[in-house]
């Protein structure tokens, strides 16, 4: 279905226009124990199929999780926001530093995990980021 997701979000020309003057599209990633059960990251997958078809927009691979904690849907609005503190790291920073980053999640609820992670690309460098969702 990730290239049906994709698709969709493509044929929309304004949010294709809005995409395509950014640099960088990074997906929210899932901890590993986490993506060897499941098998995949719905959100990274959908974020490489717009990378690319979109020229000079690149998929990095460089926001990392690295505790894995307790699924965010099973908690509330309170526990959420303390389930995501200091899970996320950043490799190779240099890569984002001063670049226009897409930071992709496949279903945006409280914005808890997207703060977290943004928080975490622009202590890093990134020059702007947009939070772009599938489903709210």
């Amino acid at each position: 279905m990730y290239k049906t997701f994709a698709r969709i979000i493509l044929n929309n020309e304004k949010i294709y226009e809005i995409l395509k003057s950014y640099d960088i599209i990074i997906s929210v990633p899932i901890h590993k124990k986490r993506k060897n059960v499941r098998g995949y990251n719905q959100s990274e997958l959908i974020a490489k199929e717009i990378a690319r078809h979109i020229q000079g927009l690149e998929y990095k691979n460089i926001l990392k999780k690295t505790i894995n904690n307790k699924e965010q849907s099973s908690l509330n609005k309170d526990e959420r926001a303390e389930n995501v503190k200091n899970v996320y790291e950043i490799q190779n920073k240099e890569i984002i530093f001063n670049k226009k980053v897409i930071l992709f999640d496949d279903i945006y609820t409280t914005g808890n995990t997207t703060n977290e992670c943004s928080l975490v690309l622009k202590t890093n460098g990134a020059k702007e980021i947009l939070v772009f969702s599938l489903a709210r």
